[in-house]
C-alpha cells in the first residue's frame, strides 16, 4: 500500500483509483485555482469529464467523443498540466516512446521524400498521443547496439519500413515487440502487423498505360529485388505484358535511387535499344533515368513513353512531367502509427494486414 501511495503522489491520482464525477463550473474553478502543480483530476473537473476520459485523452486512446476530447485538451493548455511521464511509466511499465526503424544507409533515406511522408503520416498521429517518436537508421539490418536497445525497454513497439529480405535479425525485433511493418516484411517467424500498397495492381496500372499508348517494347526499372516492393512490381509488369501477348522486355536493378535510375537506363538502351516503353518503379530513378533517355536522342513521349511510381515531387520536377501511380505514403504512415497505437493500447482486433490503394496521375511522359 506504501508503494502504491507513493505512485499516486508522483502521477497526481487518487490512491483508491476511484473516478470523480463531473463537477460544477464553480467546483471546477476551485479544484484547479488551489493547485500549484495541475493533476489529473484538476484537467477533469475543468473539462467537466471524469478522471478516465482526460487518461483515455492522455494516453491516445482513440476510444473518446471527439467533443469531450477537445474539452479536455483545452483543459490541459489552460491549466498547463503536464503528464508525469516516469511515474505512469512506473505504473505501466510502458516507456511511451515508438521506434522507426530503417534498414538503409543515410543517403538513401534523406535523398528519398518516401520517408520524409511516411514520417510525417506517423507523426501526425502520435501527436494526438502521449508516445515520441525514436528515429533509427540501421544501414542496412539493425544489429548489436539497436539490438540491445530495442530489447531494453526503451521504446514499447516498432514500425519497420524499407526492409528488404536479408534483413534476418527484424526477427529478433518481432519476437521482442509489437512491429508494424510497412510493405510485406518476406521474413518467416514474424509475428506482425503490416501496412502495404497494392504493388501489383499499381504496376498493373502503370504497365498497362504504356500498353494503351501502344507500345510494344516495354521494360522496367526496378527497385532492389531483395525488397518485396519491388518483386511485386516485376510481377504486375510482366503478368499484364503476358496478358496482352506482349513479350516482356529485360529487368534492370535500378535500387530505388536517382543515380541508379541512370545507370539503369543507360543499361537498359544497350541492351535492348528497341524499348518504347519504360515501367520505372520509382519516380526517383525516373527522374534519373530521363536524362540519360533524351541524351541518347530519345524523344519523350514520342520515341519512348514512361510511366514512374511514387507521384513524388520528382515526377513533377523530370525533364518531362512524369505519368505516375500514387502510391499513398502519408496515408500509410498514418495507418501503421494507428495500428501500433491499438495494439499498444490492448486492442487485439486489429486486422494483420491492411492494403491500401494506389491511382495513376496523367502527366505527359506517356
Amino acid at each position: 500500500m506504501a508503494t502504491d501511495s507513493k505512485v499516486s503522489q508522483l502521477t497526481g491520482e487518487r490512491g483508491d483509483g476511484s473516478n470523480a464525477a463531473p463537477a460544477s463550473t464553480g467546483s471546477r474553478e476551485r479544484a484547479f485555482t488551489r493547485q500549484h502543480a495541475p493533476t489529473l483530476e484538476a484537467v477533469a473537473a475543468l473539462a467537466g469529464v471524469s478522471r478516465a476520459t482526460v487518461s483515455r485523452v492522455v494516453n491516445g486512446s482513440p476510444k473518446v467523443h471527439p467533443e469531450s476530447a477537445d474539452a479536455v485538451r483545452k483543459a490541459i493548455t489552460t491549466l498547463g498540466y503536464v503528464p508525469n511521464r516516469a511515474a505512469r511509466s512506473l505504473v505501466s511499465q510502458q516507456s511511451h516512446a515508438i521506434a522507426l526503424v530503417v534498414p538503409e544507409d543515410t543517403t538513401r533515406f534523406f535523398g528519398d521524400v518516401y520517408f520524409a511522408s511516411i514520417i510525417a503520416g506517423i507523426n501526425d498521429r502520435l501527436e494526438q498521443s502521449d508516445y515520441v517518436l525514436t528515429l533509427m537508421i540501421a544501414d542496412h539490418a539493425p544489429q548489436g547496439k539497436m539490438l540491445r536497445y530495442l530489447a531494453g525497454g526503451a521504446v514499447d513497439g516498432v514500425v519497420v519500413v524499407s526492409h528488404h529480405t536479408s534483413d534476418t535479425s527484424l526477427t529478433q525485433v518481432g519476437q521482442m515487440l509489437p512491429v508494424v511493418f510497412g510493405g510485406r516484411s518476406g521474413l518467416a517467424g514474424v509475428d506482425c502487423w503490416v501496412v502495404d500498397v497494392d504493388n501489383v495492381d499499381g504496376a498493373v496500372t502503370a504497365t498497362q498505360r504504356l500498353v494503351d499508348r501502344g507500345c510494344q517494347n516495354i521494360a522496367t526499372i526496378s527497385g532492389p529485388l531483395s525488397m518485396q516492393s519491388a518483386l511485386d512490381r516485376v510481377e504486375g509488369w510482366r503478368s499484364t505484358l503476358e496478358s496482352a501477348g506482349l513479350t516482356p522486355g529485360p529487368v534492370i536493378d535500378g535500387d530505388y535511387s536517382v543515380v541508379g535510375g541512370a545507370r539503369a537506363a543507360r543499361a537498359l538502351l544497350d541492351e535492348y535499344p528497341e524499348v518504347d516503353g519504360v515501367f520505372v518503379a520509382s519516380d526517383l530513378m525516373a527522374s534519373g533515368a530521363m536524362p540519360v533517355f533524351i541524351d541518347r536522342g530519345r524523344r519523350i513521349p514520342d520515341d519512348l513513353k514512361v510511366v514512374g511510381y511514387d507521384d513524388s515531387p520528382a515526377a513533377q520536377s523530370c525533364e518531362v512531367p512524369l505519368t505516375t501511380v500514387r502510391q499513398p505514403s502519408v496515408e500509410m504512415g498514418r495507418e501503421m502509427a494507428d495500428i501500433l497505437l491499438d495494439v499498444l493500447a490492448g486492442q487485439t482486433g486489429r486486422q494483420r494486414t491492411t492494403v491500401l490503394s494506389t491511382r495513376l496521375v496523367e502527366r505527359e511522359s506517356a
